[in-house]
């Protein structure tokens, strides 16, 4: 059984920061690539940042870089999100995602594993 557990999320006015966490305790596997996506209302889902395990390689999306940072505690199977310089448009349930592969991938139906999701709602 893959649990995939997110935590963090909550309300923030834009240009502060939230931090989000994911914890994958008594993975069956060992994590190739873990990621970050967020949906938004009456949107698709979109990748926001990925981590490559084993060599710490990121991805970030365009609209997040530079103000997002995806880190990873190897020793804990944990993910964390540093979310700074928070807009409006941030706002979204956000999710986490893991899976064997070693190279990054944005497509969502390319992750066969999921968190339950973390609201984040910014304020103007």
């Amino acid at each position: 059984q893959v649990q995939l557990v997110e935590s963090g999320g909550g309300s923030a006015q834009a240009g502060g920061s939230l931090r989000l966490s994911c914890e994958a305790p008594g993975l069956p596997f060992s994590i190739g690539l873990m990621s970050w996506f967020r949906q938004a209302p009456g949107k698709e889902r979109e990748f926001v940042a990925g981590i490559i395990w084993n060599t710490g390689r990121t991805e970030y999306a365009d609209s997040v870089k530079g103000r997002f940072t995806i880190s990873r505690h190897s020793d804990k199977n944990e993910m964390s999100l540093q979310m700074n310089s928070l807009k409006p448009e941030d706002t979204a349930d956000y999710y986490c995602a893991v899976e064997l592969r070693l190279s990054i991938t944005t497509r969502a139906h390319d992750y066969r594993y999921w968190g339950q999701g973390t609201q984040v709602t910014v304020s103007a």
